[in-house]
C-alpha cells in the first residue's frame, strides 16, 4: 500500500514515540511538540494524517496550514475533554478520537483501527485530488477545443453553422428528456419499494426537485366525531409532524382551504398567483417557512375515493420563484405520481398507521382492541385477563432540545422497532401521541404477570443503545410505564367493552405511569410526592390513584440491572462453556453481539466475575474472556438464570471471527424475512 505522510503532535516525548511506532508501518512519520514547529521546518510536507494530543492542536490553527484532505486523530487521557475537542471539527473534516489508557493494552487496538480509517480516508482524498486535477486539465483542454471551434466557425458559412446548432439543440433536448425520464422512473421505483411510511415520504423531496417546487405537504383523509372528515398532514412543508396536537395543521374537507378543495372536488387545484393576504387560509400564513406565492394541489385517489392530497408550494426558477407558477407538464406529472402514491399508501395502510413510527394510530388501535375484546366475550371464552399499558420516554424534551427535532424523529422511529419486537405476536401497540405509546396485552393471569411482561419491555429499552443517550439524565435513554388490567372482577367478563370505558382504562394506565415518573397530578390528591425521580419504572393502577384509598400505589418492579451493548444483537443459540472455580460448565447463548453475549445458566454468576469461555460456532471454538455484567433469575421450573457477559481483550482474529459469524446470522435473517 502506498505510504503516506503522518505527523505526530505531542508534547510528551515518550507518548509521541509510542504513537509514532504504532503508525510507522512503512509511512513517513514526523514528530513535533506543536503544529507551528512542524510547519516552520523547511523540509515540511503536507501530512495526510495528523495524530495530535487534544490539548496541542485546534481546528482554527490546522485550517490555516491544511485543508479537509488531512485526517485528524485526537488523543488524550480525559474522555470529556477529548469529546469536546472532537466536536469542534466541522462535518466535512475527518476527525476521530482515541482515549489513551496507559494501564490497558486494548486502547492500542482501538487507536490502530482509527488510524487505518484515517489513512484510508486520506488516500481516498488524495486520489480524489488527482481525479480533480485530471478533470481540471480536461476542462482546460475542452476550453481550448471550444476556442478552436469558435475560430473554425468564423471560417464556415453561416447557414451551415445554424444547421449544426439546430441539431445540437435537438440532441440536447433529447438528452434532457431522457434524464428527466430516468429521474421519474427512479422515484416510481422508490415509491413501490417503500416498506414503511418514512421511506415513502422520503420520495417527496425528490418529487419537489423534479417539479422544481420549493417544498411540499402530504395529507391523509381522516374522520372524527368533532371534525367530521378532515385532512391531516403527515408531512408538512417537507417536515414530519412529531407532536400529537394537529389543531393548527388540519383542515376540514368542507372548508375553503386549497387542499380541502382539491379533496372535495377530486380535481387538481392550480393557483398561479396567490390572492391578497387576507384571503389566504391562516395555516398557510403562519405555518409555512416561506411566503406562499403559487401552489399546486393534487388529490390522491384510490378508485373513486379520495384518500389524501399532495400539495406543492412555489415553483422555482433561476432567479427565485417563477411568477408563471407550475406548468401543465408539472400538473400532469404530479397527477401521474399521485396514482402510484395512492397504491403505496393503501399497501402500507397509511390510514391506520402513524407516519413517523409505522405503528398503529390511536383510533384504529382502539377499534381493534374493542373488536378483539368483545369478540372473546361474545363467545364466552375464558381467555384470562387483559392489560392496557402506557409508556412514555423519560426526559424526551431534554433529548429534543439538545439534539434537535430530526434526532428526536430518528429516536422515535428506532424506539418503535424496539417496542414492537418486545411484545408478543398476539399483543398490540400504538403511538398515542408525541413520545407516548399504548400497549394491549392479552392472556394475562394476574397483575404481577402484566407487570413482568411490561418490565421486559422496559428492560429492552433500557439495554438498547440510542444515539446521544449518554447526554440524558443518568446517561441512558429510558421509559416509564403504567399498567392496568381488566376485567376487574368476574361480573365484568360478559359485559361488552365500550370506547369510553377503554379510554378510561387508558387514563388509569396514564395515572400509573405518572406515579412511575414521580409526577404529582391533580388526580392523585392527598398522595405524597415521590422523592425518587429516577423514573425508568413500572407501576400498576389501583383505587388509591383515584383518591379513594390513601395507600401506596401499585406494584413497583425493581430495576435489577443495567446492560449496554452498542453493537447490534442477534438471537443466536449455541453452546458456550465457561470456567468456574477451575471447572468448565456448559451453558447456552440467548443472544450474541460483537461486544458481548447473554447466556442461560443453571446458577447465578457473581457480578463483576471474570470468566474464560469457549464459544462453540460452526467450525470454530474460540477462547474468549469476559466480565459478568449481571446475572438474574429467569425461571423456576427448572430454575435457570440469564447472565450477561461483556467481552474483553479481544484480538483482531477474535473480532474478525465474530463479525463473520454475525454477518452469516444477519444474512439468514434477511433471507427469512423475504
Amino acid at each position: 500500500m502506498k505510504p503516506i505522510v503522518v505527523l505526530v503532535i505531542n508534547p510528551d516525548p515518550e507518548e509521541a514515540l509510542l504513537l509514532s511506532g504504532l503508525v510507522k508501518n512503512g509511512n513517513h512519520v514526523f514528530r513535533e511538540k506543536n503544529l507551528a514547529a512542524y510547519f516552520g521546518r523547511p523540509d515540511r510536507l503536507i501530512p495526510s494524517v495528523i495524530v495530535a494530543d487534544s490539548g496541542s492542536i485546534s481546528f482554527e490553527a490546522l485550517k490555516k496550514e491544511t485543508g479537509p484532505e488531512t485526517a485528524v486523530i485526537l488523543t488524550g487521557r480525559e474522555e470529556k475533554n477529548l469529546l469536546e475537542k472532537a466536536a469542534e471539527w466541522p462535518p466535512e473534516y475527518f476527525a476521530d478520537s482515541t482515549l489513551i489508557h496507559p494501564g490497558r493494552e486494548s486502547w492500542k487496538e482501538t487507536f490502530i483501527l482509527a488510524f487505518e480509517r484515517a489513512a484510508a480516508f486520506a488516500r481516498l482524498k488524495a486520489e480524489l485530488g488527482v481525479l480533480q486535477r485530471t478533470h481540471d486539465q480536461q476542462e482546460e483542454k475542452m476550453r481550448e477545443v471550444m476556442k478552436e471551434i469558435a475560430e473554425i466557425r468564423n471560417l464556415i458559412k453561416l447557414n451551415y453553422i445554424r444547421e449544426v446548432e439546430r441539431r445540437i439543440t435537438v440532441e440536447a433536448k433529447y438528452l434532457w428528456f431522457q434524464k428527466e425520464r430516468q429521474r421519474t422512473e427512479n422515484i416510481l421505483r422508490r415509491i413501490y419499494e417503500a416498506n414503511d411510511v418514512g421511506s415513502l415520504l422520503d420520495t417527496v423531496p425528490e418529487i419537489c426537485d423534479v417539479v422544481k417546487a420549493q417544498s411540499a405537504s402530504v395529507y391523509v383523509v381522516d374522520e372524527s366525531e368533532n371534525l367530521g372528515r378532515f385532512l391531516k398532514p403527515i408531512l408538512w412543508d417537507n417536515t414530519y409532524l412529531t407532536h400529537a396536537d394537529f389543531t393548527g395543521f388540519v383542515t376540514s374537507i368542507n372548508s375553503s382551504d386549497f387542499a380541502s378543495s382539491a379533496a372535495r372536488y377530486k380535481q387538481s387545484i392550480h393557483i398561479t398567483e396567490i390572492p391578497a393576504q387576507g384571503k389566504i387560509p391562516q395555516r398557510y400564513k403562519s405555518l409555512l417557512k416561506t411566503k406562499l406565492k403559487n401552489l399546486l394541489a393534487v388529490p390522491i385517489m384510490h378508485g373513486s375515493e379520495v384518500i389524501g392530497v399532495i400539495e406543492l408550494y412555489n415553483k422555482l426558477a433561476k432567479a427565485g420563484v417563477d411568477s408563471a407558477g407550475f406548468s401543465r407538464d408539472d400538473r400532469e406529472l404530479l397527477n401521474s405520481l399521485s396514482e402510484h402514491i395512492a397504491l403505496a399508501m393503501m399497501k402500507l395502510n397509511l390510514i391506520h398507521y402513524d407516519a413517523l413510527t409505522g405503528l398503529l394510530r390511536p383510533d384504529p388501535f382502539f377499534e381493534m382492541v374493542l373488536q378483539k375484546v368483545n369478540a372473546v366475550r361474545k363467545r364466552s371464552r375464558e381467555e384470562g385477563l387483559m392489560a392496557i399499558v402506557m409508556g412514555d420516554v423519560d426526559w424526551f424534551k431534554n433529548y429534543n432540545d439538545r439534539n434537535g427535532q430530526e434526532a428526536g424523529n430518528k429516536l422515535l422511529r428506532e424506539l418503535a422497532g424496539v417496542l414492537k419486537s418486545s411484545i408478543r405476536e398476539e399483543d398490540m401497540i400504538c403511538r398515542y401521541g408525541g413520545e407516548e405509546f399504548v400497549f394491549f396485552l392479552t392472556g394475562i393471569k394476574n397483575l404481577d404477570e402484566a407487570c413482568q411482561l411490561t418490565e421486559r419491555i422496559r428492560k429492552n429499552v433500557d439495554v438498547h443503545y440510542f444515539d446521544f443517550q449518554e447526554f440524558q439524565p443518568h446517561g441512558n435513554l429510558t421509559m416509564s410505564f403504567g399498567v392496568t388490567i381488566f376485567p376487574k372482577d368476574s361480573s365484568e367478563r360478559s359485559i361488552p367493552l365500550t370506547k369510553p370505558q377503554l379510554k378510561r382504562l387508558v387514563s388509569e394506565a396514564d395515572l400509573a405511569m405518572a406515579e412511575a415518573k414521580g409526577k404529582r397530578r391533580p388526580e392523585l390528591a392527598g398522595r405524597e410526592k415521590s422523592a425518587d425521580l429516577t423514573k425508568n419504572r413500572v407501576r400498576s393502577f389501583d383505587l388509591a390513584m383515584a383518591g379513594k384509598i390513601p395507600a401506596d400505589a401499585g406494584v413497583d418492579v425493581p430495576r435489577t440491572y443495567k446492560e449496554m451493548r452498542r453493537n447490534e444483537r442477534f438471537n443466536f443459540s449455541t453452546l458456550l462453556m465457561y470456567k468456574d472455580e477451575g471447572v468448565y460448565k456448559v451453558a447456552k447463548t440467548a443472544n450474541l453481539s460483537a461486544g458481548g453475549v447473554k447466556i442461560i445458566t443453571e446458577s447465578r454468576l457473581p457480578a463483576s466475575n471474570r470468566l474464560e469461555t469457549i464459544l462453540v460456532l460452526d467450525d470454530e471454538a474460540p477462547v474468549l474472556k469476559g466480565d459478568v455484567i449481571y446475572s438474574e433469575k429467569a425461571g423456576d421450573d427448572p430454575p435457570y438464570f440469564y447472565s450477561g457477559m461483556k467481552f474483553r481483550d479481544l484480538t483482531i482474529q477474535d473480532i474478525s471471527m465474530l463479525e463473520k459469524t454475525l454477518q452469516t446470522i444477519r444474512d439468514k435473517t434477511r433471507s427469512l424475512k423475504k
